[in-house]
């Protein structure tokens, strides 16, 4: 009979213990939806910035389309001289790198 009372103990500190993992995690979820909707009122108290509407005619306005490549391009251009100078510098690093460090330039 004392296996029977030992098993029968284990199982009733399983269960309690799983009970207690399981308010854990509601809490924990509890916190989470508490703090998206404390930070959604922050949003909209501070002035957020609101998502712009899309308006489907700009994709057939000619100018706006314009606009949005030479946006991209400019983009495209400022990173194209980014990726040069950390070429260059990988290189130099690299040449560097191989050069007996006992000779002098």
């Amino acid at each position: 009979m004392g296996e029977n009372e030992a098993t029968e103990k284990k199982k009733h500190e399983k269960k309690e213990k799983h009970e207690d993992d399981t308010d854990k995690k509601e809490e924990k979820g509890d916190e989470k939806t508490k703090d998206k909707e404390r930070k959604d009122k922050e949003d909209k108290e501070d002035g957020g910035k609101e998502k712009k509407k899309k308006n489907p005619e700009d994709k057939k306005d000619p100018a706006k389309l314009r606009a949005k490549l030479e946006k991209l391009n400019a983009k495209m251009e400022a990173l194209a001289k980014k990726k040069e100078d950390i070429v260059k510098l990988l290189q130099e690093v690299e040449i560097n790198a191989t050069k007996p460090s006992g000779e002098a330039a």
